[in-house]
């Protein structure tokens, strides 16, 4: 994917919504980046997650340090298949008052959309998908 759109240093402010996945990459924003994300109420950022056994506490630090009750529920999209996340993960996100979904990750983008729509309190985190 190329990238006609300012990612900058990996941050870009805002609410947006996936607008494509696939090739390694996602587009939002008029911005096509090449990686995993991260999408939470404040922006998008570039999530250095691969597969889902880098999904932990570490790799969604940005998650955990977003204001309590900001947001309420995370959907993961783990790659082409579910994979649950790990026992210690769900027990930091319960702790944070936050409801993990995993899913694939088209599933988690096009669920994503629809929830922000909806104004909910909703972040995801996708890893790419060829």
């Amino acid at each position: 994917m190329s990238d006609p759109g300012d990612f900058g240093p990996g941050f870009l402010a805002g609410q947006h919504t996936v607008d494509g996945y696939g090739a390694g990459g996602f587009s939002f924003a008029h911005v096509s980046h090449r990686g995993s994300i991260l999408m939470l109420p404040e922006g998008v950022h570039r999530w250095s997650a691969t597969q889902p056994s880098e999904i932990t506490e570490e790799s969604l630090a940005e998650l955990f340090r977003a204001p309590r009750g900001s947001v309420e529920h995370l959907l993961l999209g783990t790659g082409t298949d579910l994979i649950p996340p790990r026992a210690p993960l769900r027990a930091a996100l319960k702790a944070a008052g936050i409801v993990v979904d995993p899913m694939a990750t088209g599933a988690a983008a096009r669920t994503y959309n629809i929830l922000l729509g909806e104004r909910r309190r909703v972040a995801c985190a996708l890893i790419a998908v060829a």
